[in-house]
C-alpha cells in the first residue's frame, strides 16, 4: 500500500509536470533567464544557478542538454552533492525521469565524483541505452572510490573495452597498493591490439615508485621513449619524479636535461629528489635558477633543509618565502616546526605557532602533531599537553603518537602508558608507530612487564605484525633491564633476519651491562652489514671499555683509521639572548683523550 506522503509527492509531481508542459507549448519568452543561469555557472556561483531552476519550472522554460550537462559537471567538479541532487530532481520535474544517454552519463559522473556510488549505479542500471562512455564512467566512479571488487566485476561484464577501461583498472590497482594486479592489467593492455596512450604508463610508474623498483621504472622509460611520448611534459616529469624517488638522481637529471619544455612539477621533483638524498647545495642551485616557483617548490626546499638537520637554513628560507608573500601550506608549517625542533629553538617555534593563530589557519593533524613534537623537543612539556588538550578532534592516532612520545622523552613512561590506554578507550586504533613509541617509553622507564604485554598484544588484539623496529625496541626494553635470557629467546623466535637496528640495540644494551661476548658478536654483525657506519665501531669500543679492555679499544680505533671510517661530528644548539649558538665537537673528544691517557699510563709502567 502506498503511503500518504508518497501519494502526495506523486500527485505534486504530476501537477508540476502538467503545468510545465502547458507552458512549454507557449513560445519561449524568457531566454534571459537561461542566459542568467549560464552566467552564474561561468562565475562558479553554483548555489545561485541551482536556485534559478525553480524559476525556470514556473516559467515553463526547459533547459537544453548542453546547459544541464554544464550544471552537472560543475556539481561534480565542486563535489556539491546537494546541488547535484537538486538538478536531478529538476530533470524529473521537467519530464526527464528517464534522461537520455548523454545526460545519464553526466549524472553518473556527478554522483561518483561526490562519493555517492549507490545513486550513480541506480542511474546506470536504469539506462535503456549505454555506450562505452557510460561503462567507463561507472568504472571510473568505482575506481575513484577505491571499490576494486565492484570495478572488477563491471570491467568483466563490459561488452566492449577500450584503452580508457584498461588504464582505469591499472591506475586503480596501483593506487590501492595491489601492485601485482596493476602489472597484470598493464601486461594485458599491451597484449591487446587496441593501442595505448600517454595515460597508459601512469599506473605502472606508480608501482615503480612505491616499490622503489628502478628496473621497472627504466622499462617504462624505454617503452615511453619507443612510443614517442617523451615530448609529453606531464609524462616526462612523472618519469623524472619516479627516478628521483627511487634514489637515481643521475637518471632523473638526464631526463630533466633532455626535456625541451619543463613545467613546475619537473623542477620541483628534481629539487625534492636532491633534498631527500641530502644534496642540499644542488637543490638550492636548482631552486635559485627555477624560472617560476610555486608553494610546493618552496616547501620542498624548506623540508629538505629541516630533514637534513639544517634548521637555520630552513627558517631563513621560510622567512624569505614570507617576504615574497608566498602562502605556505600545512606541509610548509610542519617542516618549519621540525626545523625549530632540530635546533631546539622555542622562540622560533612560538613565533610560527602565533602566526598560525593570527592568520586563522585551520588546525589539522599534520600541523598539530608537529606542534606537539616541537614543544617536546624544545623542552616545554606543559605547552605540549596544552596543544594536545585543545586540539578538537582526537580521533586520529597521529595526534596521540607525538603526545605519548613527548611524555616518554621527558621520562614519564607510566603516563605515556596510561595515555595509550586512554586512546584505546576513546576508540582510536593504534598503528605500528604507536607501538614503537610506547615500547620505547616502557624501555626508558623500566616498565618491562607492561612493555612485554603490549608487544604480545600487537598481533592478538590489534592485528599488527611486529617488524624489525618493534623487535629493536623489545631488545632495548629487555636488555636495559638485564633480562638477557628472555632477550635471546625473543631473538630466536624472531620471524626474520636481524637488521642493523636490532644489532644496534643489542650492542647498546651489552655496553650498558658489560656483556662482552654477546656485544662483540652483535657489533661484528653490525659492522658486516654497514662497514662504513662509525656507530658500530664506537659501540664495540664502548663494550670493550666497559670491561676495561683498553688495548682492544685502541685496536678498534686503528681499524676505523684503516677503513677510513670517520666519526660523525656531533653538534648542539644553545639559545642565548635571542640568538642561536652552535657548538660542534672538537676533533679529539673526551673519550678518545681518556683512551690516549690510559694507553700512555700503561706504557709508562711497561
Amino acid at each position: 500500500m502506498v503511503s500518504f506522503s508518497n501519494a502526495l509527492s506523486h500527485s505534486l509531481h504530476n501537477h508540476v509536470l502538467s503545468q510545465f508542459r502547458a507552458k512549454l507549448r507557449k513560445p519561449a519568452k524568457y531566454p534571459c533567464i537561461v542566459k542568467s543561469l549560464i552566467n552564474l555557472c561561468s562565475r562558479g556561483q553554483l548555489r545561485q544557478a541551482v536556485d534559478h531552476l525553480e524559476l525556470l519550472v514556473q516559467k515553463g522554460v526547459r533547459l537544453d542538454s548542453k546547459t544541464l550537462a554544464l550544471l552537472l559537471q560543475l556539481c561534480a567538479n565542486t563535489r556539491s552533492l546537494k546541488e547535484g541532487k537538486w538538478v536531478h530532481l529538476h530533470l524529473k520535474l521537467t519530464g526527464r525521469k528517464h534522461p537520455d544517454t548523454f545526460i545519464s552519463n553526466h549524472l553518473i559522473n556527478m554522483y561518483c565524483s561526490c562519493g555517492d556510488f549507490i545513486e550513480g549505479r541506480k542511474v546506470f542500471d536504469k539506462m535503456s541505452v549505454r555506450n562505452l562512455y557510460s561503462w567507463n564512467n561507472m568504472l571510473s566512479g568505482y575506481a575513484k572510490l577505491g571499490m576494486l571488487n565492484p570495478a572488477r566485476r563491471l570491467f568483466e561484464k563490459m561488452p566492449e573495452k577500450d584503452v580508457v577501461s584498461w588504464n582505469t583498472m591499472v591506475i586503480a590497482y596501483a593506487q590501492s597498493g595491489n601492485w601485482d594486479e596493476a602489472l597484470r592489467f598493464y601486461s594485458g593492455l599491451r597484449r591487446k591490439s587496441i593501442g595505448f596512450n600517454a595515460f597508459s604508463f601512469a599506473g605502472v610508474l606508480i608501482v615503480g615508485v612505491k616499490l622503489k623498483d628502478v628496473g621497472l621504472t627504466r622499462q617504462v622509460h624505454c617503452q615511453v621513449f619507443v612510443a614517442g611520448y617523451m615530448s609529453n611534459v606531464v609524462l616526462a616529469s612523472s618519469i623524472l619524479d619516479a627516478y628521483a624517488k627511487c634514489g637515481e638522481i643521475g637518471d632523473a637529471r638526464r631526463v630533466f636535461d633532455d626535456m625541451p619544455v619543463r613545467d613546475v612539477f619537473a623542477w620541483t621533483a628534481l629539487i625534492s629528489g636532491h633534498a631527500k638524498l641530502g644534496y642540499m647545495e644542488s637543490a638550492r642551485e636548482l631552486f635559485d635558477i627555477m624560472p617560476k616557483k610555486n608553494p610546493v617548490s618552496w616547501t620542498a626546499l624548506v623540508s629538505g633543509y629541516a630533514r637534513n638537520g639544517l634548521g637555520h637554513s630552513a627558517l631563513e628560507l621560510f622567512q624569505r618565502m614570507m617576504f615574497f608573500r608566498v602562502m605556505p601550506d600545512q606541509f610548509t608549517f610542519s617542516s618549519c616546526l621540525t626545523a625549530c625542533a632540530s635546533i631546539a629553538s622555542l622562540k622560533h617555534g612560538k613565533q610560527i605557532h602565533a602566526y598560525l593563530i593570527r592568520i586563522g589557519f585551520r588546525p589539522n593533524k599534520i600541523v598539530v602533531s608537529s606542534l606537539i613534537d616541537m614543544y617536546s623537543k624544545c623542552g616545554s612539556l606543559e605547552l605540549c599537553k596544552l596543544v594536545f588538550e585543545l586540539s578538537g578532534d582526537k580521533l586520529d592516532v597521529m595526534l596521540w603518537n607525538p603526545m605519548m612520545s613527548a611524555l616518554a622523552q621527558h621520562g614519564f613512561g607510566a603516563q605515556a602508558a596510561q595515555l595509550f590506554r586512554d586512546m584505546l578507550v576513546s576508540g582510536v586504533k593504534p598503528n605500528r608507530v604507536t607501538f614503537v613509541v610506547i615500547l620505547n617509553a616502557c624501555s626508558h622507564s623500566g616498565l618491562v612487564k607492561e612493555g612485554l604485554a603490549l608487544f604480545n598484544s600487537m598481533t592478538s588484539d590489534h592485528g599488527i605484525l611486529p617488524d624489525e623496529e618493534h623487535y629493536a625496541c623489545l631488545i632495548d626494553l629487555l636488555g636495559r633491564a638485564g633480562h638477557f635470557d628472555e632477550l635471546i629467546n625473543q631473538l630466536e623466535k624472531m620471524p626474520f633476519k636481524a637488521d642493523d637496528r636490532i644489532w644496534n640495540a643489542l650492542v647498546g644494551v651489552c655496553s650498558i651491562h658489560g656483556n662482552e661476548v654477546l656485544g662483540k658478536k652483535a657489533a661484528e654483525c653490525l659492522i658486516e652489514l654497514e662497514p662504513q657506519f662509525s656507530g658500530a665501531y664506537l659501540l664495540l669500543s664502548s663494550v670493550y671499555a666497559a670491561s676495561g679492555k683498553w688495548e682492544s679499544v685502541e685496536k678498534i680505533r686503528q681499524l676505523m683509521y684503516q677503513r677510513c671510517v670517520r666519526k660523525e661530528q656531533a653538534s648542539s644548539w644553545v639559545e642565548m639572548q635571542n640568538k642561536i649558538h652552535g657548538c660542534v665537537e672538537i676533533e679529539r673528544n673526551a673519550a678518545e683523550s681518556l683512551i690516549e691517557l690510559k694507553r700512555q699510563s700503561l706504557s709508562a709502567y711497561s
